[in-house]
């Protein structure tokens, strides 16, 4: 295999509409499709649940906003990973990197390769969760995390093929994920709008109310209550609308990167927000708030589906869901082995991840990044430690955007073709919104945190031994 140590010869294939469709379709999983049931379970009202939806959309435009400055003053593979090294030093920058690998990327990866297999099950049911292959103790194998590995596996193959069998099946099938949301969206308020279901929903829009499990009803809530609700229902929203930075890690594969990654990041999480918005609001006018709120398995989508396509409308939905997180994982394979290739430049990697392979891609992290994602997935605790990880993401999303700051005075001669929208304002206003969601989480979600923050400081010794080493 020839082997090519730069990321000079790293092939620039992909433009505007490749990078957009990249942001795009790593964003949309299978979140849309179930979230939104915990959200009204949280909140308990249409307005509260559009409010909720508004809110992710903002902090998460504001933050793209943001990447513009720092992907115009670092044009790098490697992204955050590298604007954090910048910022501040390689160990903050290789915490992030490790939690990365360790959970982030690999762990949404084998997530979104179980949730592709569970519906694929609608049409074939063979291969389901329910099909146990093998079984010795606690150790379970089904077919879906024989399906999610098959996916992971033939995705990454086809990534190491070249940048540009990636970024064509990605712009493909991002484009179709676009256009059957939206068409689900417009033919349900066209075809299956009911005013009596719209009206009752939008009764009382802005009362706050949480479902008492205890009590079996819901019941009003404000003030601090009303706070812990909302911080617990961002966490689906915000999860289902994660990963738009994905696009900053293959950087060095960008025609033109300081205006078109700044570009891809605003377009990308704008149309999101809006297909996002959108389609909750087809879910107000098709279906009840407590049908939403109890959809069997939070599949508030098949519920929609049903009343627009009958009973078919579970096949719909499957074969939706099936483009979308193969779309999802696709750009997820892309985009994460450029930051371990980055991270092994510096030293802080394993250096075989830091080479390029005859097509020009960081092959062997690739590769690495699958077979880690497929041990997740025959753990079946990705579900878990991506619940960890939420709030150590904002975490670092924060620190990230407080990097624009200390490069502002650290590194004022550094060209910034692009510099963040709103400053020092609007990044500021999402440096404080991340940390309250974060507080919260502390405060009222522990399990959500703790487990997290283990994780990355975890790494701290294991960044001396690679440093030492080094």
């Amino acid at each position: 295999m020839n082997q090519i140590p730069s990321e000079n010869h790293m092939k620039k294939e992909l433009g505007l509409l490749d990078a957009t469709m990249l942001v795009v379709g790593s964003m949309i999983g299978s979140g849309i499709f179930i979230v939104s049931a915990d959200i009204v379970r949280q909140v308990g009202s249409a307005g509260w649940l559009i409010l909720i939806w508004l809110l992710t959309g903002a902090i998460t435009l504001t933050a793209a906003l943001s990447y513009g400055e720092l992907s115009a003053m670092f044009p790098k593979a490697g992204g955050q990973y590298v604007y954090l090294r910048e910022a501040y030093n390689r160990l903050v920058a290789f915490l992030y990197g490790w939690a990365l690998f360790a959970v982030v990327q690999t762990g949404t990866i084998a997530a979104v390769g179980v949730a592709f297999a569970k519906f694929t099950a609608y049409l074939f049911p063979v291969v389901s969760d329910e099909h146990i292959l093998y079984q010795q103790g606690v150790f379970q194998l089904n077919a879906a995390q024989i399906t999610a590995i098959g996916v992971i596996v033939v995705l990454t193959w086809l990534n190491t093929r070249g940048v540009k069998n990636g970024k064509i099946l990605q712009t493909v099938l991002t484009i179709v994920k676009i256009l059957s949301l939206g068409g689900l969206t417009i033919l349900g308020l066209m075809t299956a709008f009911k005013a009596d279901i719209w009206n009752l929903n939008w009764t009382d829009a802005w009362v706050p109310k949480t479902w008492d499990v205890n009590r079996e009803t819901f019941v009003d809530i404000g003030g601090a209550a009303l706070f812990a609700a909302v911080v617990s229902a961002m966490v689906g929203s915000l999860f289902s609308s994660d990963a738009w930075n994905n696009v900053t890690f293959i950087a060095g594969e960008i025609r033109n990167p300081e205006r078109n990654i700044g570009l891809s990041l605003f377009l990308g999480t704008l149309i999101v927000t809006v297909i996002y918005v959108s389609t909750n609001i087809m879910y107000l006018a098709t279906v009840s708030l407590p049908d939403i709120a109890f959809a069997p398995a939070d599949r508030v989508a098949v519920v929609a589906s049903h009343t627009i396509f009958g009973n078919v409308g579970t096949i719909v939905i499957a074969v939706m869901i099936m483009i979308s997180t193969f779309g999802c994982n696709n750009g997820l394979i892309l985009s994460g082995a450029r930051v371990y290739y980055t991270m092994a430049n510096d030293g802080v990697f394993l250096k075989s991840a830091g080479k390029l392979n005859k097509f020009e891609v960081p092959g062997w992290g690739l590769w690495a990044q699958c077979i880690w994602a497929s041990v997740l997935c025959l753990t079946g605790k990705y579900g878990d430690l991506l619940n960890y990880v939420i709030f150590v993401v904002l975490i670092f999303y924060a620190l990230t955007i407080i990097g624009v700051f200390i490069l502002r005075k650290k590194r004022p001669d550094i060209p910034r073709s692009y510099k963040a929208f709103g400053y020092p304002v609007l990044p500021a206003i999402y440096v404080i919104a991340a940390f309250s969601i974060c507080i919260g989480l502390l405060i009222y979600q522990p399990t959500f945190t703790w487990p997290g923050l283990i994780i990355v400081l975890i790494g701290i010794p294991i960044y001396y031994l690679i440093a030492k080493k080094d």
